[in-house]
């Protein structure tokens, strides 16, 4: 009887524990649920050994993303896969046995927060390896190594990594050294821009799991090498207020997402502006309206060589109107977008495309994701 009431107790506290009310249009809530309540678990474990000087959060985040996550290079009898590097940064390479035409050729960044799953470091240097990689696979003898067309060549990442990406479509499209140019983007769920921590979909999404909020601000913290005590400024937009002069008019237009945005996305939402904040937080993280880490305040003139693009946005992810903004300065600069929005997905859905945690968006997302690429590269 103490047997069945102990776990009776212990049933109802991890149900307690998992248990989080979501909106009504999320797909397949409890899959949800139980991939947060593991990440969540991972988050806090890795805040208890930071505070208690056991390791840096992020050290115990890799070791626990690395070892769920990491698996050797496994061939099977369609694809040959290796382990190599390309410009001296660690890479997969996803080979096809078949054929002996060129085939297309996609560079992909994974995500994670610019941390989770490698080495810890700091901006700039998660982009500077995304564009010697970049560089690298361009190249002729890579090119050549590999079978690749270079007329068929896509630079692609989601989360972190479509921030990578973007920023990589960027700045090679504009560097006139390179001959060979990526002729696609494909962006899935980016984060673009770290001043406005309340457009209407960090308002509306801010408990939806997995990527919480302050999660983001704590990660971009980390990105920028800033200090973490500044997180409740970011969470307060306090380090956007119109009293700072590192801010002008020409930046906030970049990101009016009241302006940007169609009014389904905007919603009953209202921008939250500071009239004064915290004043000298962008001239101690002048990084915050850096380019290449904040893609979407680029001038249009740059948007405008970029390649072809697709970006995948879901409705309820913080990062949501991130995206749906690049579509419209993409567009409004010229560039070919497909906008691919999911009205009952989350951020990472597409990782549910597979077993254990396959679920309808997860599996809908990929296979667009695929479809995309196969039509337009």
């Amino acid at each position: 009887m103490r047997l069945r009431l102990a776990g009776a107790v212990l049933l109802s506290a991890a149900a307690y524990y998992v248990y989080l009310p979501l909106p009504s249009g999320v797909s397949e809530p409890w899959k949800l649920m139980l991939l947060d309540a593991l990440f969540r678990s991972f988050m806090q474990a890795s805040d208890v050994a930071h505070a208690l000087g056991v390791c840096h959060r992020v050290h115990l985040l890799n070791r626990v993303v690395s070892w769920v996550e990491v698996i050797e290079a496994r061939s099977c009898p369609a694809v040959h896969v290796t382990d190599t590097e390309l410009g001296g940064v660690p890479t997969r390479v996803f080979q096809p046995k078949a054929g002996k035409q060129l085939k297309r050729g996609v560079l992909y960044f994974h995500g994670g927060g610019w941390a989770l799953g490698s080495g810890q470091a700091v901006f700039p240097d998660q982009y500077h390896d995304a564009l010697a990689a970049s560089r690298a696979f361009l190249s002729s003898p890579v090119l050549e190594r590999y079978g690749i067309d270079p007329e068929r060549v896509c630079v692609s990442g989601d989360s972190a990594g479509g921030n990578l990406a973007a920023a990589v479509a960027q700045e090679l499209s504009s560097d006139d050294s390179v001959k060979v140019k990526f002729k696609v983007q494909a962006l899935i769920y980016p984060v673009l821009q770290a001043l406005d921590f309340y457009t209407s979909s960090y308002q509306q999404n801010h408990a939806v799991p997995i990527l919480y909020r302050p999660y983001m601000a704590r990660f971009w913290l980390q990105y920028l090498g800033a200090d973490s005590s500044l997180e409740p400024l970011l969470l307060a937009n306090n380090h956007s207020s119109l009293d700072q002069p590192a801010i002008g008019a020409n930046i906030r237009s970049k990101l009016n997402w009241r302006a940007l945005l169609p009014a389904e996305r905007r919603k009953h939402y209202r921008p939250v502006v500071r009239e004064t904040g915290s004043l000298g937080v962008v001239g101690k993280v002048p990084q915050l309206v850096d380019v290449r880490a904040a893609p979407l305040l680029a001038d249009q003139e740059v948007l405008g060589r970029t390649p072809k693009a697709y970006v995948m946005t879901c409705e309820f992810d913080v990062l949501r109107d991130d995206g749906l903004m690049y579509v419209r300065r993409l567009q409004d600069a010229g560039v070919a977008v497909t906008s691919d929005h999911y009205e009952d997905g989350f951020h990472g859905c597409m990782v549910f495309a597979y077993l254990p945690m396959m679920s309808s968006v997860g599996r809908r997302s990929m296979n667009n994701y695929i479809d995309w690429l196969d039509q337009n590269l």
